[in-house]
């Protein structure tokens, strides 16, 4: 299990899919079934750049019937505070374990633009309310019949400006309870070892940091324009030049990953609609099926 992992010595390797927009869940399970062998967790995303898709809470169970360990994603701007506990005690029923708990995009980047944001609570509060669901109380006191038990993790950027946002973030976030912290992508290393040398060892040793496979100059360019992440020109140059565009994502995401090995608790691979690409990603950086083996020793 993720939780059991993130206190051992393992490399953690986490992935994530979109739900489809509709019901035909096929092409993402087929995918998934790919992955399997390879990582430990699966995000499932919540409507990610506010673009309504199917729950997150559904094909996170689906997954977890398929024997794939789900990371089931959870924003706070659809909910309120009572659906938020709500849909938090119906994953601990489903046995769905892992949470990841962001603040998520404003409808108006999305697909329904007049869509109203909530935004009751923030981040670290519910992170706090959380545990107290796992002590056996709501956020107003009342007593649960049953608690849950979750392994809490949540979101940090390493190229916030300023760069103290980042590291009061990552410091409130594990005070309040959070397991572990995947990171938007990073495309520099040196972008997640500034925030890794600023923090404390048991803050630095949860975080999963973001490597996202960029398939083309195009995909890239656009990316590049999303509020949070920073893609190098070095970067954008390399892949406008390649001759095979997509193989030259693939070994920037490889020199990554191959970087991070020893300066990170693990990594989260983005490949967005690629994702079948993720394991060529992995037996190229870490020698993976050596790595693989090794690793059912310990667990």
């Amino acid at each position: 299990m993720l939780k059991q992992k993130l206190s051992s010595n393992k490399f953690i390797i986490t992935s994530e899919f979109f739900p489809p927009k509709g019901i035909n869940v096929s092409k993402m399970l087929q995918k998934a079934k790919i992955l399997k062998p390879f990582v430990d967790a699966v995000n499932i995303t919540d409507c990610q750049r506010a673009v309504m898709r199917t729950s997150s809470l559904a094909l996170s169970k689906m997954l977890l019937d398929h024997d794939i360990e789900p990371v089931y994603q959870i924003t706070l701007r659809d909910r309120n505070s009572i659906a938020l506990q709500s849909d938090i005690l119906g994953a601990a029923v489903l046995g769905i374990e892992n949470i990841l708990v962001i603040s998520g995009d404003y409808p108006d980047i999305g697909d329904h633009k007049n869509a109203i944001p909530v935004y009751e609570l923030e981040t670290v509060e519910f992170i706090k309310i959380i545990k107290g669901l796992e002590n056996g109380f709501d956020m107003m006191g009342k007593k649960l019949n049953g608690t849950p038990s979750f392994c809490l993790g949540t979101a940090l950027n390493p190229n916030a400006t300023p760069f103290e946002m980042s590291l009061d973030a990552a410091v409130k976030k594990n005070l309040a309870g959070s397991s572990f912290f995947q990171t938007q992508p990073i495309f520099e290393i040196e972008k997640y070892l500034k925030l890794k040398n600023a923090l404390t060892s048991d803050v630095s040793q949860k975080i999963l940091v973001g490597v996202m496979l960029l398939k083309s100059y195009d995909f890239a360019k656009r990316i590049a324009t999303i509020p949070g992440i920073y893609i190098p020109e070095e970067i954008l140059e390399r892949l406008k030049n390649a001759k095979d565009e997509l193989n030259e994502g693939i070994n920037i995401a490889v020199n990554l990953v191959k970087q991070l090995r020893s300066h990170a608790k693990g990594v989260h691979i983005m490949a967005i609609g690629i994702e079948e690409h993720i394991p060529r990603i992995l037996e190229k950086s870490l020698e993976y099926r050596k790595y693989f083996i090794f690793s059912n020793f310990l667990y």
